[in-house]
Order: structure tokens, then C-alpha cells, then sequence
């Protein structure tokens, strides 16, 4: 994977230079028709400078600013344990040395996102739409497509070319806002100082126009390519090309639209959410020219071509498709080992509900509910079959049931109880520090640890031990005969 992750690289770099220089010309340009004599080098310091402010904020808060434009929740392990499955899977299998934070998107929308600035923050986030409508190979070839491209470093590609293209798009945006409302006269405004000849002040204008229009095409150029690595990597880490495909088919089928992103997040997703938003199949084809993916029939077209998983097998059926190769670098293609496709694996990414398939409506309140235990909810189960759901605000530990009036109080951990003989005790053996939590329904519910730490138990968690997040106590989970 190596060599993939060099030649990205080296491409980055050139894509980086391009960028670069229409920043600096259009800075310096813009500083030597208002700042002159000396206005150029003010222009490109000033360039540079804003650059340098949006890098900084990229990297050290980037990841939480996408997530906050998108309304992520994070999960744990605990709450949704087969999606944390899942992505523990292509985390293993693309050799990443740590596992990225999952979040989830109360969207009913398909798509995914993943950011990944640096190793320690990277994150993988899918709609609950996503989560409803996939099965469990589709959402594994959409998490392995995401791992990809954390893996290829190309988020961290995406973040910082994409804080060049904001750089100039903030700077054109703002010289020829900034002269319709003044209408031109910058002598009015700017003094002697601000004179400089006519034609350079065309000159500037001009660029302007076209300087965002010549760094998308370099953005472009590559982050195109970038998503056909992803594909290529993704069917390499499942070895089930038609899962990805199947994935992809339904994301660009869907008649929901994304609701929160903006232009800047839009590339990072798995199907550009601007895309879907055009009407009929001709406008995404259309538009193509200007995206930052690829067309989505051309990728599932590739991926349904596919013989094997190796990266020979890709890069084929892609110059079959295409009639045109550099995509994989040389060095990958040498390597003429065979990667065998596998069987798809039977079955929804849902918890199981008997033999009967779930419908729409349980689906969307599994989503829901797990949505609710991240925020906070506690699920109090009741006697009467009642499942209530406190809000975290409500500040209270205990409420009458609404339907048969029992006073219900937060369950919590209990001392272990262990059956020993006297030489036992004697010795010392008995654990009075194990913590016991007996299930009482199969759905979600909520304990408080000893520390007073709420903790969640979804309906597909069957571990026997659950670690409190707060004091760290191991904590031995019971299950009665009816809920197994």
C-alpha cells in the first residue's frame, strides 16, 4: 500500500505547486493595483498569511468543524456494535494502526464522509439513511471506500488543497465585491497611494474571474483519480467488488437530499451531495465536467467488470472502460498475485427480528433510538411493557410511569454475590469489587454505574463485560433466560 500512498504524494505535490501559484499571482496582483509601489509583495505576505490562518484551523480543528457542519453524533462500540464491527474490519484489513471514530448523521439521506487530518483524529461518518436502506456488505464496501481514503492520506490531500482553493475563492470573492461596492473608484476610497495603471487594474479583475475557475480545475485534476484509487483500494480491503457497487447504486438512486453541508465539505462524501440534488439522470452527467467525483455509472460500471480484487484487476477493467492507464502506479502492477473474489455474506446490517426481514419503520426507530442513547436519553423499561425515554435535561433520576403510575428509578450496578466455600474467603479470593448488571429486556436500557456514570446497553450488545468510560470499572453483564 506504500507505494500507493508515494504516488499520491508526488501528485499532491505538483496539484499543490498549481494551487500555490495562482494564490500568490492573484495576491500579488491584487496588491500591486492598491498597494503601490511596493503593493505586490503586501499582496502575496497578505495571501500567504490567510493561507496560513485556514491551514492552521484545518488542521487542528478541522475534523470537528465538519463534523459539526454535518450534525454528526459519535458512537461507540457499545451503542451500534455491528457498524463498529464493521469498520474494525477494514481497519484491520488496510493495516491502520488506529481505529477511527464513527459517527453517524440523523439524515435520512445516503452518504458518507470520512476525515482524517491526522492518524489520532481521523473518523468515518454515514447517514442513518445509509444504515437503514444498506445491507452489511454494501455498508462494508461504503466504509472500506471511506477507510481508503484515510489510509491513501487523501483527506489530508482534500483538506489542504481545498484550504488553497478556499484562500483564492475568499480573495477573488472579495476584491470584486469589494469594487461593485464602490463602484469602481478606488481613488475615492483608497487615496493617491491606491493609484496604479488602468490596464493592471483590468488585468487584476480578469484574474479574479478566473483564477477560482483555474484552481477547481487543478483540484480537480486529481481528487478525480482519487476516488477510483479509493474504489480500487476498497474492493482490495472486502474482496466483494458488487457490495460497493451495490452501495453506490442506491446512494445516486436515492430521491432524499442532504440536508447539512456546504461547498467545502461537499467533495469529501462518497457521491458529491450537489450532484444528487440535479434533476434527472442527463444533469448528473451533464455536470460531470465540474465535480469532484468521477460519474457514478462509470465506477459501478468498472466495479461490475472486475475478475478478481488485486490491483491488476482493477486497473483492466478500468482501461477497458476507459481506454486510457495511469492509474495505478507501475510498481503495485507488477505484482501479478491473484486476489479471488468472495461470496456475499446473507443478511441486513440490522439486529435480527426472527425470520421476518424489518421493515422501514423498525429500522428507522433502531436509528432513532440509537441516535437517542448518544445524546444522552435514558431508557427506563417498566413492568407494563412500557419502554420510556428521558431526556438528559430532565435532571431527574426517577418518574411515574405514564401508563400504570410505578415510581421508576434509574437502574444501577450491583455488588457480585459469589457462591464460595470458608477456605475461599479465607484465602482472600472473593472480588468484592465486581460490579453486576442484570438485563431486563431485550431493547435499549440504561444502569448508572457506581461512580454514577450512565452507561447504554443496546439491543445487539451480548458482551458479558462492559467498561465504564468514566472510572474505568469493569462491569459483568447478566442475562436471564428471557432475554437470551
Amino acid at each position: 500500500m506504500w507505494e500507493l500512498i508515494e504516488s499520491n504524494k508526488r501528485r499532491s505535490f505538483w496539484i499543490f505547486i498549481c494551487l500555490f501559484l495562482v494564490l500568490v499571482t492573484l495576491g500579488g496582483l491584487i496588491g500591486a493595483s492598491f498597494l503601490p509601489p511596493d503593493g505586490a509583495w503586501w499582496g502575496i505576505g497578505l495571501a500567504m498569511l490567510l493561507t496560513a490562518i485556514l491551514g492552521i484551523v484545518a488542521y487542528w480543528a478541522g475534523d470537528d468543524i465538519v463534523m459539526s457542519v454535518g450534525h454528526a453524533t459519535m458512537i461507540t462500540k457499545e451503542s451500534s456494535p455491528q457498524l463498529y464491527n464493521i469498520v474494525e474490519e477494514m481497519q484491520i484489513a488496510a493495516g491502520f494502526g488506529r481505529m477511527p471514530e464513527i459517527y453517524i448523521v440523523a439524515d435520512d439521506a445516503l452518504n458518507a464522509f470520512a476525515t482524517g487530518i491526522r492518524p489520532e483524529k481521523s473518523a468515518i461518518a454515514v447517514t442513518s439513511g445509509l444504515v437503514e436502506n444498506l445491507s452489511r456488505d454494501e455498508l462494508q464496501g461504503v466504509v472500506a471506500h471511506e477507510m481508503s481514503h484515510i489510509v491513501n492520506r487523501d483527506v489530508l490531500f482534500m483538506t489542504f488543497s481545498g484550504v488553497l482553493l478556499g484562500s483564492i475563492t475568499m480573495m477573488s470573492e472579495g476584491l470584486l465585491r469589494g469594487l461593485a461596492y464602490t463602484g469602481g473608484s478606488r481613488r475615492s476610497k483608497l487615496g493617491s497611494a491606491s493609484r496604479s495603471h488602468p490596464a493592471l487594474l483590468i488585468a487584476t479583475i480578469v484574474f479574479a474571474l478566473l483564477a477560482p475557475l483555474l484552481a477547481k480545475i487543478f483540484y480537480f485534476a486529481i481528487s478525480r483519480k482519487r476516488e477510483y484509487l479509493a474504489d480500487a483500494t476498497a474492493v482490495r480491503l472486502t474482496r466483494y467488488p458488487e457490495g460497493l457497487a451495490g452501495a453506490l447504486e442506491k446512494i445516486a438512486g436515492t430521491e432524499n437530499s442532504l440536508a447539512n453541508y456546504n461547498r467545502f465539505t461537499a467533495p469529501l462524501f462518497i457521491i458529491d451531495p450537489q450532484e444528487l440534488t440535479a434533476a434527472g439522470e442527463e444533469n448528473k452527467e451533464l455536470f460531470s465536467i465540474g465535480s469532484t467525483h468521477p460519474p457514478v455509472r462509470e465506477r459501478i460500471q468498472i466495479l461490475r467488470k472486475l475478475s478478481g480484487a488485486s490491483f491488476r484487476d482493477y486497473q483492466s477493467a478500468f482501461m477497458n472502460l476507459k481506454k486510457s492507464g495511469d492509474l495505478i502506479p507501475e510498481r503495485m502492477l507488477r505484482d501479478k498475485t491473484s486476489v479471488p473474489l468472495r461470496q456475499g455474506a446473507p443478511g441486513p446490517i440490522q439486529p435480527p427480528y426472527g425470520s421476518v426481514e424489518p421493515t422501514k419503520k423498525q429500522k428507522s426507530r433502531d436509528i432513532g433510538d440509537l441516535l437517542m442513547a448518544v445524546g444522552g436519553f435514558i431508557f427506563l423499561p417498566c413492568a407494563c411493557g412500557l419502554r420510556i425515554k428521558v431526556p438528559p435535561t430532565i435532571g431527574k433520576t426517577s418518574l411515574p410511569c405514564p401508563r400504570c403510575g410505578r415510581i421508576l428509578f434509574l437502574p444501577s450496578v450491583t455488588a457480585a454475590v459469589a457462591q464460595q466455600d470458608d477456605e475461599q474467603v479465607r484465602k482472600g479470593t472473593a472480588d468484592d469489587d465486581t460490579l453486576v448488571y442484570e438485563r431486563k429486556s431485550e431493547s435499549w436500557e440504561s444502569f448508572s454505574c457506581s461512580c454514577g456514570y450512565p452507561i447504554q446497553l443496546s439491543p445487539l450488545f451480548h458482551a458479558n463485560v462492559i467498561q465504564c468510560r468514566n472510572c474505568k470499572k469493569k462491569i459483568e453483564i447478566r442475562y436471564p433466560e428471557t432475554t437470551r
